[in-house]
């Protein structure tokens, strides 16, 4: 099996100079942020810039959150299922590009668990652009390649998909909360 590309945009309210939250001060942000998601992000190897190897670890979290009744204002009803034992503990990635002034960061997947049997690496390039309505466009393109005899699970790629883009909506939320953040 080959390399498999997925890629998708979402629109988000904030402006494309947020993206030193997302990136440049993502290893405090983001724990910060969303503490419940992300335990620690740690560097193992580099300063921060291309070729950094980091290691982030993963709490055990919310599996789904299903909403029963309602529209997801006052009167909601929700209903909330919790992940028992967690597949994915931790993520080892490699800073492979960043460019400030374009908005634009590239990072390989290059360890983790349990998927990371199955694959080489899993690449990611994010790119943030300036919206008509004055937010942004957040694109990304993720490719994954498989090891020698090593099987994609499409499922799984489209989960961890919508996953990333959550916590693309989660930073979203706390910066549009929270104005005066990571300025």
């Amino acid at each position: 099996m080959g390399v498999v590309t997925l890629e998708k945009e979402i629109t988000v309210a904030i402006l494309p100079k947020t993206f030193k939250v997302f990136v440049l001060e993502s290893d405090t942000a983001i724990p910060s942020i969303l503490p419940q998601a992300v335990k620690t992000v740690e560097i193992i190897e580099g300063n921060g810039g291309p070729g950094t190897i980091k290691k982030i670890t993963l709490e055990k979290v919310v599996k789904n959150v299903e909403i029963i009744e309602g529209n997801g204002g006052p009167g909601t009803i929700k209903k909330t299922s919790f992940a028992e034992g967690r597949e994915v503990k931790y993520i080892k990635t490699q800073i492979d590009a960043t460019d400030k002034d374009n908005f634009t960061h590239c990072y390989s997947a290059i360890g983790g668990d349990p998927w990371m049997d199955a694959l080489e690496k899993v690449s990611y390039e994010i790119k943030m652009v300036s919206s008509s309505d004055g937010g942004s466009i957040i694109k990304t393109t993720t490719k994954y390649y498989p090891k020698e005899n090593g099987e994609i699970n499409e499922d799984q790629i489209k989960i961890g998909a919508e996953k990333g883009l959550a916590l693309f909506k989660a930073v979203e939320a706390y910066l549009l909360a929270n104005p005066d953040a990571y300025n």
